[in-house]
């Protein structure tokens, strides 16, 4: 079988009132769910990557001291708005199909993060119809001083792409890992201890790699450069773990409802009695 569950008598007595399945019509249903979980997790994991940090959303400001001028601007880049549904997935494949599942995905996801590196990168090496400065050969910049928006894109996606390759991989393989922990630690029960504990350590792993790496390498966040900037870091750290604390809390909602449902519709075992290798 595809999945780390053996499809057991056990496992259909655990669903005596449903139909019974052949193991071709019980493996096409794990596949198909595998598919559009690892689907669902890559595709939103390319569009973070694309959109990453070509945009930043001022969530409010505040005064801290009124004795010093300038409010603390709390921002997010936009592509921490999808983030949190790829750990939703991870967590998903985890429960329903194992560790070694969710690992693959992870990997595979670094083999997608290459992917949009290169692509952007050839798209930007090969000759366009965009006007080149006869000097240095670069791409010339508008009156406003601008790239075209491809460039300035590939510019933007590259910094995000490597921040988010680093913490991606802490992030991915540290929520499988104390996912799984937390599975054994409570015995296969407490299914909202492992969805939450998983996601909230990996996201505050994320986020510090994201937001320094973004700052020191890329050069993109939006800070002031007359005002120390290492607090400026820590309330873009601040911020971004808030917003994914928050996004995780709410995931829990689905995550609980949603298992038992489909490890019925999989047939596997209630998702607080099984475990996995």
């Amino acid at each position: 079988m595809p999945t780390d569950h053996a499809l057991l008598p056990s496992n259909q007595h655990a669903y005596a009132d449903l139909p019974a399945l052949t193991e071709r019509a019980v493996h096409n249903r794990r596949e198909r769910v595998f598919l559009v979980l690892a689907g669902l997790f890559l595709g939103t994991l390319a569009m973070l990557n694309i959109l990453g940090i070509t945009r930043f959303i001022k969530l409010f400001e505040y005064d801290f001291d009124a004795s010093t001028p300038g409010a603390t601007v709390f921002a997010v880049a936009v592509g921490v708005l999808p983030y949190p549904v790829t750990f939703l997935c991870t967590d998903y494949i985890s429960e329903l199909f194992g560790r070694r599942r969710a690992n693959f995905v992870v990997f595979v996801g670094l083999i997608l993060n290459l992917w949009v590196i290169a692509i952007l990168w050839i798209g930007g090496v090969l000759p366009g119809f965009e006007a080149v400065d006869p000097e240095t050969g670069a791409v010339a910049l508008d009156a406003a001083g601008r790239q075209p928006v491809f460039f300035e894109v590939r510019t933007l996606a590259f910094g995000a792409v490597t921040a988010s390759m680093i913490a991606y991989l802490a992030a991915q393989f540290v929520d499988v890992q104390v996912f799984h922990f937390w599975k054994w630690l409570t015995k296969g029960k407490h299914l909202w201890i492992r969805n939450n504990g998983s996601t909230l350590v990996s996201q505050l792993v994320d986020t510090v790699a994201v937001i320094l790496i973004t700052h020191f390498y890329a050069k993109a966040l939006p800070v002031n450069e007359n005002a120390a900037i290492w607090p400026q870091l820590l309330v873009f750290i601040a911020t971004g773990y808030a917003f994914k604390l928050a996004a995780a809390l709410l995931d829990t909602i689905p995550f609980v409802l949603l298992s038992p449902v489909l490890a019925r519709y999989l047939r596997l075992p209630p998702p607080d009695t099984h475990h996995h290798g």
